[in-house]
């Protein structure tokens, strides 16, 4: 079981705040960031309380807090204000994706998935990019069903909550909780994936592996994956979460919280545990020096409150 190698405190550099008139409830933040891509000089995030894609200027490496974004409308209508209602009929965007390029998208494309915790949590958004930071306009609905049904053969509580594409592969992860503590990396073929979401054919991609991780526990609470980026040479680096739940629906207390390095034959190699246990959600990486310079959003898991942007600086080896 992998234990902690250090503690590391993140560095706040505020929170998402975002213009109300543009929010359907008027909400000046977003609060429930879930997935987070750095593309270009823009931060985008999406939150699996919300229908919008969050568009913020990326001023991390200053250390200063962005002004507020502007919101991309991901799906028509919009979410209850009541929090139960709301829950029950969200498509819940766990997940943010930087696509390479794929037939219909030259400039990449940036995808948003539903968790598939729910039948109605089992759609994905393909938002086209025209460049490093550009979108170009145009977005398409993609049904994740026929996707996500095999998993649910291994994972009766299905939580897809990160997603990446390297080595011509698509990652997705599967986040554990007590009640079935398994995290896994779910491995596809780009290639085919590619062709499917670009709708040039019917059927999804087929499974080529899943690798189980253990990410180990803090006070019975299971680490769990909460997202994913690529690094050079095939690991990548995970984010992870101690949350107090037995269900992909409910939330819980965040007791814990860590970033992780794994490797190609999905090892942990490192795992650093974050001070304050903030509940990072999605997270982005880039090389600063002797450095990875670790970009983090959070879910507060109220409404009321902003998500927070967070960096940290974790040394490469």
């Amino acid at each position: 079981m992998p234990s902690f190698s250090c503690t590391l405190n993140p560095q706040n550099i505020g929170t998402l705040r975002i213009d109300p008139v543009q929010h359907p409830q008027a909400r000046a933040h977003l609060s429930a960031a879930s997935g987070l891509v750095r593309s270009g000089h823009t931060l985008y995030v999406v939150a699996d309380d919300d229908l919008h894609l969050g568009l913020f200027e990326d001023t991390v490496a200053a250390g200063t807090a962005p002004a507020p974004g502007r919101l991309l409308q991901l799906l028509d209508g919009d979410l209850p204000r009541d929090t139960a209602q709301r829950k029950r009929v969200k498509p819940d965007f766990e997940t943010l994706a930087h696509l390479p390029p794929l037939p219909g998208c030259v400039g990449g494309a940036l995808l948003a998935l539903g968790s598939g915790s729910t039948p109605n949590r089992e759609t994905g958004v393909l938002v086209a990019l025209a460049g490093p930071g550009q979108l170009n306009g145009r977005k398409a609905i993609v049904s994740l069903s026929a996707l996500y049904a095999p998993l649910r053969k291994q994972f009766a509580d299905l939580n897809i909550e990160g997603a990446w594409v390297a080595s011509e592969e698509l990652h997705l992860l599967q986040r554990g909780n007590k009640n079935d503590a398994r995290s896994a990396c779910i491995h596809y073929d780009w290639n085919v994936a590619a062709r499917w979401l670009a709708g040039l054919q019917t059927e999804p991609p087929a499974i080529l592996s899943v690798q189980m991780l253990d990410l180990g526990d803090v006070d019975g609470v299971p680490l769990s994956l909460t997202d994913g980026v690529p690094l050079p040479g095939g690991e990548w680096l995970c984010s992870a979460v101690a949350e107090d739940t037995s269900s992909s629906v409910a939330d819980g207390a965040c007791v814990a919280s860590a970033l992780g390095v794994v490797a190609v034959d999905g090892q942990v190699r490192r795992l650093i545990r974050l001070q304050g246990a903030p509940k990072v959600e999605g997270i982005a990486v880039q090389t600063d020096g002797e450095d990875w310079l670790v970009t983090m959003v959070t879910d507060p898991d109220d409404a009321a409150l902003a998500s927070q942007l967070l960096t940290v600086r974790l040394p490469r080896s």
